[in-house]
């Protein structure tokens, strides 16, 4: 299907997106699975689930709680590791007719860097999404995004591993979240993606206890938003590079939210869980807004809304 009006084409880096809309990781598979609903010609792209060095069998559950507005998990990071993951599923995403993202964990600033140049050394990856929300080993415990010092270091071995272009995820969970973003880009980051879940918990009242099996999780969809949208906004004042913004986006109303704040892309997660056709009703509602309103490029509105916004227009000089 050819796609005619506005064009909604943008970028995060030399990452080049027909559509601004990304999936998020671990919530819309490796694509395929989606397939048989949506053409997925017709989104951005898609963010895989994050990938360790080593396999894990992830958190006890129950990992997922419905709570209002919005989802509870803790999954805990389930994957079969790098290796295993090379091998047997990779190869698969060779013929996703979108932009295919992988998500790195890890757990010292080593494995950001051994993760990151395996899987960036595949033909079949066109970015790497740096997932930085997990607690650092050598450190106590401390999550790398949440210490300015941290969240550099494991960039800069991201960076040094890879000429691919490379989106770091921020989390909420902090103080000063501009001040992360402008360590983050020093240390190489060509996009960040903001925001990641925001930490919470949900108690039976009937067992007094809590239901998740981690205790604690990650809270995700349309309850995080205005959340979401205050990071992007706080982080492209402090930036230039591109951002990606993310955190209980549905609608397209909802996405234009970001993009005026300052976001070139978006990422759609929990919503996809919902509607599996979410992301062609945002991209498509994008250009409808566009259009309405005679504006040509989706570059001309980013940042529209945000007076201390820096400047990054994606596709400009």
């Amino acid at each position: 299907m050819v796609e005619t009006g506005p064009d909604i084409s943008t970028a995060l880096g030399a990452l080049k997106l027909s559509a601004p809309t990304l999936m998020g990781s671990g919530c819309y598979g490796s694509g395929e699975e989606y397939a048989p609903f949506v053409d997925l010609a017709r989104i951005g792209g898609v963010v895989l689930k994050s990938v360790t060095r080593l396999p894990r069998l992830g958190n006890d559950t129950p990992r997922l709680v419905p709570v209002a507005s919005g989802l509870l998990n803790a999954i805990g990071l389930q994957n079969p590791g790098i290796e295993s993951y090379l091998a047997h599923d990779v190869a698969k995403f060779a013929d996703r007719p979108c932009a295919v993202v992988g998500s790195v964990a890890g757990f010292s600033v080593d494995d950001f860097a051994f993760v990151t140049e395996r899987l960036a050394a595949r033909d079949e990856i066109d970015a790497i999404e740096i997932n930085i929300s997990c607690p650092n080993v050598a450190h106590e415990g401390e999550t790398f995004a949440c210490d300015p010092a941290l969240a550099a270091a494991a960039t800069r071995a991201a960076r040094a591993v890879t000429k691919k272009p490379l989106i770091v995820k921020l989390s909420p969970n902090v103080t000063d979240i501009a001040e992360i973003a402008r360590r983050v880009e020093d240390a190489g980051a060509d996009a960040l993606a903001v925001i990641n879940t925001v930490r919470g918990m949900s108690i039976d009242v009937d067992r007094a206890a809590p239901k998740l099996g981690n205790v604690t999780g990650g809270l995700s969809g349309a309850a995080i938003r205005p959340i979401a949208v205050l990071a992007v906004w706080e982080v492209a004042r402090a930036v230039r590079i591109p951002i990606l913004g993310q955190g209980g986006i549905e609608t397209a109303r909802d996405a234009l939210e970001f993009i005026l704040a300052g976001a070139s892309a978006v990422s759609i997660g929990t919503g996809n869980f919902t509607d599996p056709r979410a992301p062609i009703a945002v991209a498509d509602g994008i250009r409808a807004y566009l259009s309405a309103r005679k504006i040509a490029t989706l570059r001309e509105i980013v940042g529209a809304a945000n007076p201390g916004f820096l400047g990054y227009k994606p596709h400009s000089a």
